[in-house]
């Protein structure tokens, strides 16, 4: 048989690839098949992806794509923190803000990793073991399944750090949840707990990973039960707060995070696929992917482009906002921007200066 494989010898080093064995319906592994796991691998900032982890995200679906033993991808992140929580903001600041031209040629690498699982001859399985926020977000709605930690969240980031989710949720997101609920989600950039976006429709299962005495408890800081309140408005997944919520966090600070349920999860998931014609699942999963492909492969290129070009305006300076900034100052001054602008103010370092001081390039040079 021939090698369709991109790249021969391809040895990934930002992200991680292994075969882990699929198994029968008695539990045990079955020969001559396994799975393949592509792990985003940047623990230290939240799995983020870089240029590199996106080249290599590309060359590792293709890959798993063509191997003939494999029956499932599951794609996930390191550690318990996040899955993914987009794109590497630091890279962002310092190597593409303000250079259209490189943020354009960087956009085609990430279109051509969502457009990777889109087509992956393979069921993708996104294993949320942690937050999944903007392009995280993005990529784990193009995947097929989603099998999730219920201390996770979900959430978009463009419109508060200068850029848009066009890199997948505009098009995905009303697929999953309705176009008002899409709608606040892509514009306020509000999160979901994993219970929330599980009722909305978003997420295959959701697993407690919470143990505190042995015991998997269910998230305790967010209302996990379906309930009515004062107005009559169905209540799941929304946070606590007062007292319950001080006491949910001490119950958090006395647990520990175990993603067993989560890998039995997605084992489950596996053994399910396993047992199903391969190629009659093949054109199942294809034929339900057109929802998706419908609208990405409209809008994917001109929204690349304008990501690029904004990348002088809003982006250069959201960006560069978020990634200087501290925990509690990661945002323009929303009101003075558009003030400035109301008054006919160009884009310019000088006005960056104005709207987020910390962002100055001569001090930074200095620092």
């Amino acid at each position: 048989m021939n090698d369709h494989n991109l790249v021969a010898g391809f040895a990934p080093q930002a992200i991680s690839v292994s075969r882990r064995a699929v198994l029968n319906r008695e539990g045990f592994p079955v020969e001559g098949l396994h799975n393949v796991w592509i792990t985003l691998d940047n623990p230290k900032e939240l799995n983020s992806y870089t240029t590199p982890m996106l080249k290599e995200l590309i060359l590792a679906l293709r890959e798993a794509s063509n191997d003939r033993a494999t029956v499932a991808v599951i794609l996930t992140g390191s550690g318990t923190k996040a899955f993914c929580t987009g794109g590497n903001t630091r890279q962002y600041a310092e190597e593409y803000a303000g250079h259209p031209g490189e943020y354009r040629q960087y956009m085609r690498l990430f279109n051509d990793a969502v457009t990777s699982i889109l087509q992956c001859d393979k069921p993708v399985i996104c294993r949320v073991n942690g937050m999944r926020v903007g392009g995280g977000q993005e990529i784990g709605m193009a995947c097929d399944f989603s099998v999730a930690s219920d201390l996770a969240v979900f959430s978009q980031a463009g419109p508060k750090h200068g850029s848009a989710p066009d890199g997948g949720s505009t098009d995905f997101l009303p697929l999953f949840v309705g176009m008002e609920r899409a709608m606040v989600s892509a514009t306020l950039c509000e999160s979901w707990s994993a219970h929330q976006f599980y009722w909305l429709g978003g997420l295959t299962t959701i697993v407690p990973v919470l143990r505190v005495d042995d015991t998997w408890l269910a998230n305790p800081l967010v209302v996990t039960d379906r309930v009515l309140d004062e107005f009559g408005r169905v209540v799941i997944g929304q946070a606590k707060s007062g007292p319950d919520r001080q006491a949910a966090k001490e119950l958090l600070a006395r647990g520990t995070v175990d993603l067993t349920l989560l890998d039995e999860a997605v084992a489950d998931l596996t053994t399910k696929l396993l047992y199903t014609m391969p190629d009659c699942l093949t054109k199942t999963i294809e034929s339900l992917r057109k929802h998706k492909l419908e609208h990405w492969d409209r809008n994917r290129e001109t929204n690349r482009a304008w990501l690029s070009l904004n990348m002088m305006t809003e982006a250069n300076a959201g960006f560069r906002a978020f990634h200087y900034g501290t925990k509690e100052q990661r945002e323009v001054d929303f009101i003075l921007l558009r003030r400035r602008l109301a008054e006919g103010a160009a884009w310019s370092e000088e006005l960056i200066a104005e709207v987020a001081p910390w962002t100055r390039k001569e001090e930074l040079v200095t620092s």
